[in-house]
């Protein structure tokens, strides 16, 4: 697709596969491929034939390594122009934190080392599944930084607030079987079987209904923002009732018995 260098996109079936593709920068994430990201995600978004949305990272090393620090070294040498479009991108990219009411369904196939800002993109997904030679890290301590990204809010979210202190005030290394079993992703498999298992993934997720795909993502992050008993009171004025595909589904299901 024409303007998105920096990434690699595809279809299969009812499904777009966006890979991160600057593997010889380990992914990292500087503001062309953070715009050119948010941008496709846009389009995705507003495709009506595209059901879900699977991200990943190009290469054996990396899903993402996070904030391009060698590009914010370069910021301090560059040109007035220069700056001001990488400024002009960053204003133009909708926060990666944004991407929690992004509507369709996200899967993060994690491959290699996702850090710091790359964890983050991960955790924008609502569901990471990962290498078992996977590495997460929360790196911001490393070079003195904070997080902005979403780290401190989706991580606690993801595996309980005291792993999820312990893994930002240490900046340890998790890898994929770990992840799993802290809840950080939802399964570890094999390196040589990880795609084909997203695959199954998202073909599963796809023989629903769109609908309810959308109706689920929306009732259960909007539910996250009340308490148990405002929550159920949530899903029962929020829920959009039936989907136009129901009758259609029924009839299916009446024929095949």
């Amino acid at each position: 697709m024409s303007g998105f260098d920096h990434l690699i996109v595809e279809r299969r079936e009812s499904a777009c596969w966006i890979t991160l593709n600057r593997p010889e920068a380990m992914n990292s994430l500087n503001p062309e491929i953070r715009w050119q990201l948010s941008a496709h995600l846009d389009e995705v978004e507003r495709n009506d034939d595209i059901w879900l949305a699977v991200i990943t990272g190009a290469g054996e090393r990396a899903f993402s390594a996070g904030a391009d620090l060698k590009h914010r070294a370069r910021e301090r040498e560059a040109s007035a122009e220069q700056r001001a479009h990488w400024q002009k991108l960053t204003s133009e990219t909708r926060h990666i934190i944004e991407r929690w009411y992004f509507p369709k369904p996200l899967i993060a196939m994690v491959n290699g080392y996702a850090l710091g800002g790359g964890l983050e993109v991960a955790m924008a997904c609502d569901i990471i599944v990962a290498a078992d030679d996977a590495r997460f890290a929360d790196t911001h301590g490393k070079w003195g930084m904070s997080p902005t990204w979403g780290m401190s809010q989706r991580l606690p979210r993801r595996v309980g607030l005291g792993r999820a202190k312990e893994m930002m005030y240490s900046g340890r290394v998790v890898d994929g079987a770990e992840a799993a079993q802290i809840g950080l992703a939802v399964a570890s498999v094999p390196a040589a079987q990880l795609q084909a298992f997203v695959i199954s993934m998202a073909r599963g997720f796809l023989a629903n209904s769109w609908f309810t795909l959308r109706a689920d993502k929306m009732l259960v992050n909007g539910g996250l923002d009340h308490t148990l008993h405002d929550g159920l009171a949530f899903e029962r004025s929020s829920s959009p009732g039936r989907g136009p595909d129901m009758e259609a589904r029924l009839k299916a299901f009446n024929k095949s018995g």
